[in-house]
């Protein structure tokens, strides 16, 4: 896939993953469509992109009031009369044990990243089946192939993904692709904006993540995915070989996994 001139919309563009893939994809000379709950930093991540800011529109969402998003697919669509391509890397993860954590906290985690996923996807692809091309990229994580601890709704949430972009992948017509990335640990704001048992954020960085892949590598990786329309991927660094692990050796996996100091 040739990125030049393709509309794209971004959710979730206005830190970590999203706002990499911002910049990169602006430098790739794409037309960009940003959206998350924070107009303002939306604006300053259009501020940074180097090229043509005129092919850069903002455009405000909130992934759990799903009633809205219809009508702000519409809006997009409006924009520049097509959406090529969405990428979905809005979400929120968790740091906390599942009994610790309230019911609440899990649905909210799971409204956000699944079923504002989902609802945004269900507005989008009639257009995109229309036309009778488009591209869903959607950001998952590690976690959505193995579970590891203070993840619970986090890892739920993933997992849902896969197995909804899965099953949508063998129903659509296959000149719509969909991509499922699975980033490892990545070098962002993920952590301190993670929510823990009662709902408010963790306000600090991981180990893991502070030691990530830089987000601007992370982009190039999902990018070089996104041209060659691969189904699934894996970015990070060696704890990526953990998928492999799990799936031939799931009892040793088991074991390393309930042991690991996981941050």
């Amino acid at each position: 896939m040739d990125i030049r001139n393709k509309v794209i919309w971004i959710t979730g563009a206005s830190s970590g993953i999203g706002e990499a893939l911002a910049y990169k994809l602006n430098e790739l000379g794409a037309k960009l469509i940003l959206s998350s709950r924070n107009r303002e930093s939306l604006y300053v991540v259009k501020s940074k992109c180097k090229i043509n800011q005129l092919d850069i529109h903002i455009l405000p969402l909130d992934l759990e009031n799903t009633d809205s998003l219809k009508e702000v697919t519409a809006s997009a669509i409006k924009i520049f009369n097509r959406v090529d391509l969405i990428i979905h890397s809005g979400g929120v993860s968790q740091r906390s044990l599942a009994l610790e954590t309230d019911l609440n906290v899990a649905q909210r985690i799971m409204n956000i990243n699944f079923w504002g996923t989902v609802a945004l996807t269900q507005s989008i692809l009639p257009f995109m089946l229309s036309n009778n091309t488009g591209h869903i990229v959607v950001i998952s994580s590690l976690v959505g192939k193995f579970g590891t601890k203070f993840r619970s709704a986090y890892s739920a949430s993933k997992h849902a993904l896969h197995g909804y972009f899965d099953s949508l992948r063998t129903e659509i017509d296959p000149k719509i692709k969909i991509s499922i990335i699975c980033p490892g640990f990545i070098k962002t704001n993920v952590t301190i904006n993670a929510l823990t048992a009662d709902g408010t954020k963790q306000n600090s960085m991981d180990d893991a993540q502070a030691n990530g892949m830089p987000a601007e590598l992370c982009a190039l990786e999902i990018i070089k995915a996104i041209q060659a329309e691969k189904e699934e991927v894996y970015v990070g660094g060696k704890e990526k070989y953990a998928v492999l692990l799990k799936r031939f050796l799931p009892g040793l996996f088991s074991k390393i996994v309930r042991k690991a100091k996981v941050t």
